[in-house]
């Protein structure tokens, strides 16, 4: 007998913040990677899809986007923490 299947892994990227489109509140929104990949015999051989999504922490909503638009957000964040650090030293 062989056995197949195929699993989902979610890898938290990033937190944003962004105003929720369903609540009209500024949320926190987590930037994930979905990435499901076919198995056998338990072992994860390779991907058969790749996602990223945007979900809300306050109402949940998910919202699929590109692999660059998820790039250009870990990038704005990251942009974003290091010029933070450069004005306030004793944070670091």
């Amino acid at each position: 007998m062989i056995l197949w299947g195929w699993r989902t892994t979610v890898r938290h990227l990033a937190t944003v913040a962004y105003l929720c489109g369903q609540t009209g509140q500024q949320a926190g929104y987590a930037v994930l990677k979905r990435v499901t990949k076919f198995t056998l015999f338990f072992i994860p051989l390779f991907p058969l899809s790749v996602k990223h999504t945007l979900e809300c922490s306050l109402c949940g909503e998910t919202r699929k986007i590109s692999r660059e638009d998820a790039d250009q957000i870990i990038a704005g964040q990251a942009q974003a923490a290091q010029t933070h650090h450069q004005q306030h030293p004793q944070y670091r």
